[in-house]
């Protein structure tokens, strides 16, 4: 009889094909789980899958009394309350740095679209204004990459992939993470210290309690008019309304945006503004970094039932 997993979050069916042929699945369909299984289920339930946002608390922890592993899809786990989970003898498991090239990657992407307006000049074209030669206020050159100073907030693997891409884009890269790196970058003691020394502010930091809205009014202050951020950790570590703010009122020149406070909804301010480029939480959505996830989770799953340690535990 195959081992039962409860899948706790919302997830396409094509994501959890890999699971069912090895796992008996237990979906919940993002529902509350009592709503929809019976508490006989739900007791007989030792591992569970979710994604690393879904809020998962002592209350919810307590529905499973024999759980005693939470596997995380990806690499975040800002949702599950690790102290409740240690209370009871949960591991907590997750995918470290399964989807960092991929992350890295969309940081660029909108990096490169915001710094360069490239959905203005887009529709520059579309619209006609480009063969009428009619002039745009958007369309004024801005400073390229060459020389231009990025800073990197967390030096995690996707920071550093992050860091380096940047490096062949001729930029200078500074950054600041609670932990100082024998890398070569220069290193800043402070989040302020890096906001008043780059133009480009790159988000990528762990979401948790001590960087919720870290990334508030005065650190955009920092950056400048000329200045931008791109966020591909968390929405919750930049304050939403201090950045519609900076943005409208051009404290800070424009924002590349893959994560949000209250997903799947942006807010309305954000959309209507064309100094912000927008992307659905696609960071880490390629074929590739699906199918490393898929085996991190595969991986600590089956050490689970094994009686072993979780491979890719969170430490």
């Amino acid at each position: 009889m195959a081992d039962k997993v409860l899948i706790y979050s919302r997830f396409p069916k094509t994501m959890m094909v890999r699971f069912a042929e090895r796992f008996e699945l237990l979906d919940t369909g993002g529902k509350p789980a009592r709503e929809v299984f019976s508490a006989d289920e739900l007791s007989g339930i030792r591992a569970l899958l979710t994604a690393g946002g879904t809020p998962l608390d002592a209350e919810a922890m307590d529905l499973f009394p024999k759980l005693g592993a939470i596997v995380c899809y990806g690499t975040g786990y800002d949702g599950i309350d690790l102290k409740a989970a240690a209370a009871r003898n949960i591991e907590v498991g997750h995918s470290p740095g399964a989807n960092a090239a991929s992350v890295a990657d969309i940081a660029m992407t909108l990096m490169l679209a915001t710094t360069r307006r490239i959905l203005a000049a887009d529709q520059y074209v579309r619209s006609g204004d480009w063969v009428a030669s009619m002039p745009s206020p958007m369309m004024r050159p801005k400073a390229g990459m060459p020389g231009r100073r990025i800073g990197v907030y967390g030096m995690g693997e996707i920071g550093r992939k992050i860091a380096a891409r940047c490096a062949a884009f001729e930029s200078e890269i500074g950054y600041f993470s609670r932990t100082k790196y024998d890398l070569p970058y220069q290193y800043f003691p402070t989040l302020e210290a890096l906001a008043d020394w780059c133009s480009v502010l790159m988000i990528a930091v762990r979401a948790g309690a001590d960087t919720q809205h870290v990334v508030n009014a005065d650190i955009l202050k920092r950056l400048g008019a000329d200045g931008y951020v791109v966020n591909i950790s968390r929405g919750s570590v930049i304050d939403e309304k201090a950045l519609v703010a900076a943005l409208t009122d051009k404290t800070i020149a424009g924002a590349g945006l893959d994560v949000f406070d209250n997903e799947p909804h942006a807010p309305d301010a954000l959309t209507a503004l064309a100094n912000v480029v927008l992307a659905p939480h696609i960071g880490g959505h390629t074929l590739e970094s699906h199918v490393a996830m898929q085996d991190c989770v595969l991986t600590n799953l089956g050490a689970f039932f094994e009686g072993k340690s979780l491979p890719h535990g969170v430490k």
